[in-house]
């Protein structure tokens, strides 16, 4: 299967990008730095005893992309309240290849894939705590990062490669989610991990299942922005790096209608799990992005409360500095729904069933 997802991504580079030659060298590469990792994620074994240790308590931040989870993942980490995983971390999972990478930090960050991430949505570097979602698409060339960005472009509606109803990898994502989180508690000196999965929209009962004490911090945002906003974030990223506005109307016109029904059906099926009672709803707190903007001091007891955080006064202090930027800030974002092919009433008609459960 493998071999499958990387031939076809070779064919769609090459026929919508024009590219035939230039994936060559960096599959050679990742060919190597997957051996290499390897190698280093065997010895991780032997000399750190503890990764046989459980994953305990662990809080998961899940919802669509531009519903507010990096500001609220970061937030959570800087102010310790667990750690996560750098992005440079999900490249190298191995304590011991952690350990010889950093000091080229500096260097890598120059051929590093981020630089192609549009800093309009949020900063992003090697060093940044990063969804762990882009992890799969580094280990298994899979998930909903290689279908938003590569699958998409595809002539065939290749959905169902990433679809859990369709095509169950849980028991693989997950057991691979622990390792990575483990090996990167041991690495940053953590005890507590706070991971970030948009794609968790789609799978969250089973993940509670391989984590029943994961508490999960689940966000929500009126689909009239996340959604545009999700759109821009992908297609910015791709026209940075393919020139994507300038491909022809066809290809652009498939890639906007398939990531958009992606989009959509993130929130779906969440809303589905949630109202069909297949989540445990005692360990997911729903956190509404508006109230993270107006009173963000009074959100973050509810959760700090949940979660079980003890508050000291210095982080008193920071969610109080912090609740007055929220209340100022403007957002500089406009979204031109027309430029993407979609009307109002048609997000409203998609989404009815997440404005009338968590946004009346």
């Amino acid at each position: 299967m493998t071999l499958k997802r990387i031939s076809r991504l070779y064919i769609i580079l090459g026929k919508n990008f024009n590219t035939w030659l230039s994936p060559i060298f960096p599959a050679i590469f990742i060919f190597f730095l997957r051996l290499f990792v390897g190698i280093g994620r065997f010895l991780d074994q032997v000399f750190y005893r503890s990764l046989k240790a459980p994953l305990t308590d662990p809080i998961i931040i899940v919802g669509n992309p531009r519903s507010g989870t990096t500001f609220l993942h970061r937030f959570l980490i800087k102010q310790s309240i667990g750690n996560g995983s750098q992005l440079w971390q999900m490249i190298y999972p191995s304590i011991l290849i952690q350990k010889l990478v950093k000091p080229l930090l500096p260097i890598l960050e120059k051929i590093s894939p981020a630089r192609h991430h549009s800093t309009k949505a949020h900063k992003t570097s090697l060093s940044s705590v990063e969804t762990d979602d882009v992890s799969l698409l580094f280990r298994y060339l899979d998930g909903f990062f290689f279908y938003g960005f590569f699958l998409t472009f595809d002539e065939e509606n290749l959905f169902h490669w990433v679809d859990p109803k369709l095509r169950d990898t849980s028991v693989r994502d997950f057991t691979w989610f622990e390792s990575m989180w483990k090996r990167n508690l041991i690495s940053n000196q953590g005890d507590r991990y706070i991971g970030k999965l948009f794609s968790l929209s789609s799978n969250l009962p089973l993940f509670q299942k391989k984590f029943p004490d994961a508490k999960i911090l689940y966000m929500v945002r009126d689909p009239l922005s996340v959604i545009p906003s999700g759109l821009s974030l992908v297609t910015g990223v791709l026209h940075k790096r393919f020139n994507f506005w300038s491909l022809n109307d066809e290809v652009k016109n498939r890639f906007i209608k398939r990531l958009y029904r992606a989009l959509v059906e993130l929130l779906i099926r969440f809303h589905e799990d949630w109202e069909n009672g297949k989540i445990n709803k005692k360990k997911v707190f729903i956190v509404h992005f508006d109230s993270m903007m107006s009173e963000f001091d009074i959100l973050m007891d509810s959760i700090l409360d949940f979660l079980n955080v003890n508050k000291d006064d210095g982080l008193i202090k920071e969610i109080k500095l912090t609740s007055e930027k929220q209340r100022q800030y403007k957002s500089g974002h406009k979204y031109d729904l027309e430029k993407f092919g979609l009307t109002e009433d048609e997000i409203r008609t998609d989404c009815k069933k997440i404005y009338d459960t968590f946004l009346t």
